[in-house]
C-alpha cells in the first residue's frame, strides 16, 4: 500500500460553457446599463430641461422657423404636462407650483390637442385684459407700443416671405439680396419686460377682445406676431388656446436659442453647417427688463399704418 495517495484533479469546465455564462452576463450588464441611460434622460427630459424647435411663424420676429432652444422646466414647478411625451393623465395638480412673470415665453398644451406650443405672458393671474385694435389694454391701461426700426429679415426656405403672409414687405436690397421687411413694434408690460412684436395688418380678427378677467392659477398668453397667432385671443373651440390658460398646462420656460437652421439642410448632418443660420446661436429669449414701463401720456402708436 502507498504512503502517498495520488492527487485527484478537477477537470476545467467546457470551455464554450465558460464563455457562454460571461456572454450573457455581458450582454445583461449592456441592457442594464442602457436602461440606467435611458431613464436619465426621461428624468432629466421631464423635470430639468428639453429642447425645442419653432415649427411656425407665431413668435416672429423673436423666435423663426428652424430655431432650436432650451427650455428649462422647472421655473413655475411640475404637473401633468411635465413629463415627457405627455404620458400622464391631465391634471390640475402642481408640485413645486409657481407662477410665471410679464414677458415670459412659454410652452404650452392647448386644451384639445397634447403638441407644445409657444406663447409669450401677457396677462397673470387677476388681471383684467382687453383688446383694442390690437392693442392690448391691461387693467384698464394701454400697454404701450413704440415704433422700431424696420427689420430686414433674409429671405430663406424656413422664412420665404409669402405675400399672403407679409404683403408688400419682401423687397431687394441693393446687393441683390432678397428680405422681409418687418415692421416692429416695441411693447412693454407693467414690469418693465420690454419686446419686439409685429403687427402689420388692420381689421384682423384677433384684433379685438372684450374685456376678461383671468381666474385664479391661469395666465394669457400671445404670440408675438400677432396678426398670425392662434392664441388665448382664439376662444373658438379647436382653434387657439380658447381663453387663459391653466398653469398646469405650462411645461416650461423658454431660455436660450442653441442654433438656428435656414431650412436647406438635409438627412446628413454634414448639410447643417451651410444651413446655418448666422447670429442667432445662444441668443437669449429671456425679455429685457426696463427700469420704468413707459407711461400712457407717452407718444405711442396703434398701427404702423397711423404713421405720419
Amino acid at each position: 500500500m502507498s504512503l502517498f495517495r495520488k492527487r485527484e484533479t478537477v477537470p476545467p469546465a467546457p470551455q464554450s460553457l465558460t464563455k457562454e455564462r460571461d456572454d450573457g452576463h455581458s450582454w445583461l450588464q449592456e441592457i442594464m446599463g442602457l436602461l440606467v441611460m435611458l431613464f436619465a434622460v426621461i428624468a432629466f427630459h421631464s423635470l430639468v430641461a428639453k429642447p425645442f424647435y419653432i415649427p411656425s411663424i407665431s413668435m416672429m420676429p423673436n423666435l423663426l422657423v428652424g430655431d432650436r432652444l432650451i427650455v428649462s422646466k422647472y421655473p413655475y414647478g411640475w404637473s401633468w404636462v411635465s413629463a415627457s411625451f405627455h404620458i400622464l393623465p391631465r391634471s390640475q395638480t402642481r408640485v413645486l407650483p409657481g407662477t410665471p412673470e410679464y414677458g415670459d415665453i412659454v410652452i404650452v398644451v392647448p386644451p384639445y390637442a397634447t403638441d407644445d406650443w409657444i406663447k409669450r405672458v401677457v396677462a397673470l393671474p387677476g388681471d383684467r385684459i382687453a383688446v383694442e385694435d390690437g392693442r392690448i389694454v391691461l387693467n384698464g391701461v394701454v400697454v404701450q407700443q413704440q415704433v422700431e426700426p424696420p427689420l430686414d429679415l433674409p429671405v430663406d426656405a424656413n422664412a420665404p416671405c409669402e405675400d399672403y403672409t407679409f404683403p408688400y414687405l419682401r423687397k431687394r436690397l441693393p446687393s441683390g439680396r432678397e428680405v422681409c421687411e418687418l415692421p416692429m413694434l416695441r411693447e412693454t408690460l407693467p414690469n418693465g419686460a420690454s419686446y419686439v412684436v409685429i403687427d402689420h395688418m388692420e381689421n384682423q380678427p384677433l384684433d379685438d377682445m372684450a374685456e376678461i378677467v383671468v381666474p385664479a392659477d391661469h395666465v394669457f398668453l400671445m404670440g408675438d406676431n400677432r396678426d398670425h397667432s392662434a392664441d388665448s385671443r382664439e376662444m373658438t373651440e379647436g382653434k387657439g388656446l380658447n381663453g387663459p390658460v391653466p398653469l398646469a398646462n405650462i411645461g416650461g420656460r423658454a431660455e436660450f436659442i442653441t442654433f438656428s437652421l435656414d431650412g436647406t439642410e438635409g438627412w446628413n448632418p454634414l448639410s447643417w453647417w451651410d444651413a446655418l443660420r448666422t447670429g442667432r446661436a445662444w441668443r437669449s429669449l429671456r425679455p429685457v427688463i426696463r427700469e420704468q414701463a413707459p407711461s400712457v401720456a407717452q407718444e405711442t402708436v396703434s398701427h404702423m399704418g397711423e404713421q405720419a
